[in-house]
């Protein structure tokens, strides 16, 4: 078992202490939230996409350090993202905590420094709070996308 100072370490601090797009957005394309109710943990996110890829992001945090780096880190990198490299990264991120898989490389490489939380099941879901929640939002902008299309028709 890893030592706890391993998981609140000072890149934790930092990432968590940088948070940015902590505003929600007016007119959303897609919009959820995500909770854990083990340990209390709320993200909300908004998200707009124009041509394939993520164009505004908004998120309202109420989380642990964990679920504030990993929301700093998502902020951060998702304006200009796909939904495919969104989802990628979700999974990535799902397999490093609970299965011992590699972490995201490239742009999402910071998260890394999450892989010791695959140590402490009790600290995943916040950990993950804002993965499921972008991945909620980009099933909920599709949804109302294709309610437009209908509804024009």
């Amino acid at each position: 078992m890893a030592n706890l100072d391993e998981i609140y370490n000072t890149r934790i601090l930092e990432l968590a202490g940088a948070i940015s797009r902590t505003g929600r957005l007016a007119h959303p394309h897609g919009t959820a939230t995500g909770h854990s109710k083990l340990c209390g943990s709320t993200v909300t996110v908004d998200l707009e996409l124009e041509n394939g890829r993520v164009s505004d992001f908004g998120q309202s945090v109420k989380a642990c350090l964990l679920g504030q780096a990993s929301a700093s880190v998502m902020a951060r990198e998702i304006v200009g993202s796909t939904p495919e490299e969104l989802r990628t990264v979700g999974n990535a991120m799902r397999a490093m905590l609970k299965e011992g898989g590699p972490p995201p490389g490239g742009r999402w490489a910071d998260l890394a420094v999450l892989e010791p939380v695959r140590n402490y099941k009790a600290r995943q879901a916040s950990t993950l709070l804002v993965f499921d929640a972008v991945e909620r939002a980009l099933d909920d902008a599709l949804h109302r996308t294709e309610a437009g299309l209908q509804a024009a028709r």
